[in-house]
């Protein structure tokens, strides 16, 4: 039976001036496409490709072949519209391989010929994967757009296995290229230059557009002398065509990089805005409650005063009847006596019920900060849960916040943390740098295959590894530890490639009293 593997697309770039640094704002999708794992050394595959609702008549076919250390495709489209159809920023199709952790990679430009039609042989270093092509501005993208014109289909006669696996990859909403309120003419191909010249200059406009002359100056003032080399070829009478392609490719590159750059520099600044604004929230919060007890002081203050004044008028009421009773008969005598007798308990009885009152509206006050307290920090561990889940996989449980990664982001058997890694962690880092006074326990751990001391250091070592990054980031060094507990905490069992692969993972548990204890402990992140 054929299975499906869910893909989770997000994302589109936005930018807002707040403080005059720009934001992103998140937008998550769905949508499902089989991933096929190709079986080792298993000989020549064929699978399908049919055309989404967006080029409902586009087709294809690949053929996938597992050889000694990557899989060649070799892809043949069919019926294929002008990309520009989709958006004037669109000038070419990209082929994406998603693994089943939701990683794209980039295997290569399909450019559509004069017939429709057109072929492209790549390779690949995945074993499982599934396939799609999007409208791109440029070949060079590192993040698919989410104009999916074309995506494969698992045929009867496909050498492979699908896999079910809940995966999330973000993808480029369509005009997400430009941002709103950004002037951006339409490319206008000429028949006498090459794709790759208005992609260059695709390239560097969108570079632009992001912030890339501000953010990333130097880079992004490579890509335009590139781009004016490409103008100066594109000039002459006779174009030398591939010095032309040559250096407009070059361009595109130098652009792509000068946007990635200033799209984590921007990023990189509302981290700090954020954390700056979390650190002034804080501030506040400390001089609203020294003036609640400055408050509370003064009230005490003056209470003690009024009993005080209460017991001068009292001892001068009972000298004043003693003075009488004095000049009055022995008989008056008895009488002031009982008077001032019956006078004197009901005052104790009035002064004692005056401070049991006082006594309990202190107490009330009391629990009522102490209630304050844990609701503020229970808002900010909601907010905390929030922020991680849209990052990694995040649990609150009474140890804390289990935040798990997978064991995709290591290569087999190492402790390297993959760039796709390293991206997730600076954004936990640039979240968990806004907390001041949290605690982070880095734990790794490993399925039962091999030796128990070869599981154990390279649990260690992973769990070394993503506290070693963390603190590059900024995370204090005193607040990180790292443990490898090997294969003998497992959450699943290893009686099955599932299991073992839920095993091989590493955990930040997150915990402070900044975020409190969960009110309810979930039984979902602990062991």
């Amino acid at each position: 039976m054929k299975k499906s593997l869910l893909l989770a697309f997000s994302i589109a770039l936005g930018m807002s001036a707040v403080a005059q640094v720009p934001t992103f704002r998140v937008h998550v999708t769905s949508r499902s496409t089989p991933a096929i794992n190709y079986t080792h050394r298993s000989g020549a595959s064929k699978v399908d490709f049919a055309g989404t609702n967006l080029m409902p008549a586009g087709s294809g076919q690949a053929k996938v072949e597992s050889k000694k250390g990557y899989i060649e495709i070799e892809l043949e489209i069919a019926n294929f519209e002008k990309p520009m159809t989709f958006g004037t920023e669109y000038l070419t199709y990209v082929l994406w391989a998603i693994s089943p952790e939701g990683r794209p990679v980039n295997l290569g430009e399909v450019l559509v010929g004069s017939n429709h039609r057109d072929k492209l042989d790549v390779t690949t270093d995945l074993q499982a994967f599934a396939l799609i092509v999007t409208a791109e501005p440029y070949f060079a993208v590192r993040q698919p757009s989410n104009v999916v014109v074309l995506e494969n289909v698992f045929r009867d006669d496909t050498k492979g296995t699908t896999e079910t696996v809940n995966a999330k990859y973000e993808l480029m909403e369509r005009g997400g290229y430009i941002p709103s309120g950004y002037n951006f003419d339409p490319v206008v191909l000429k028949s006498n230059l090459p794709l790759e010249f208005f992609e260059a200059r695709n390239a560097l406009r969108i570079a632009q557009s992001e912030g890339a002359e501000q953010y990333a100056s130097s880079s992004y003032q490579h890509a335009v002398q590139l781009m004016d080399n490409a103008d100066g070829y594109a000039s002459r009478r006779n174009v030398p065509t591939k010095e032309l392609i040559s250096v407009a490719r070059e361009a595109v590159q130098a652009a792509e990089d000068a946007r990635e750059i200033a799209v984590k520099k921007i990023l990189e600044m509302n981290v700090a805005s954020n954390l700056q604004a979390s650190t002034d929230a804080q501030v506040n919060s400390q001089a609203q409650a020294d003036e609640a007890n400055r408050e509370k002081e003064r009230a005490q203050h003056e209470t003690a005063r009024a009993q005080a004044a209460k017991a001068q008028a009292e001892t001068d009421t009972a000298n004043a009847l003693n003075a009488k009773a004095q000049a009055e008969t022995e008989t008056a005598q008895a009488k002031t006596d009982m008077a001032n007798s019956q006078a004197a308990s009901a005052s104790a009885i009035s002064a004692a019920q005056a401070d049991a009152e006082q006594s309990r509206l202190a107490a009330q006050q009391a629990q009522q900060s102490a209630q304050q307290a844990d609701t503020d920090k229970a808002t900010m561990r909601a907010k905390l849960i929030e922020q991680l889940n849209s990052i990694l996989l995040t649990q609150d449980s009474a140890r804390g916040l289990i935040v798990s990664m997978s064991d995709v982001l290591f290569d087999t058997g190492q402790f390297s943390l993959k760039p796709g890694a390293r991206e997730k962690l600076a954004k936990v880092a640039g979240i968990l740098l806004a907390y001041p006074g949290l605690n982070i326990a880095v734990g790794g751990y490993t399925d039962n295959v091999g030796t128990d001391a070869m599981n154990q250091t390279l649990s260690e070592n992973r769990a070394g590894s993503v506290r070693d990054y963390l603190v590059a980031q900024g995370v204090l060094t005193g607040s990180v530890t790292a443990t490898g507990f090997g294969n003998t905490s497992p959450v699943a069992t290893n009686d099955n490639s599932t299991g073992r692969q839920q095993n091989r993972r590493v955990e930040l548990v997150v915990s402070g009293d900044a975020i409190g204890n969960p009110l309810v402990a979930s039984t979902g992140g602990a062991r």
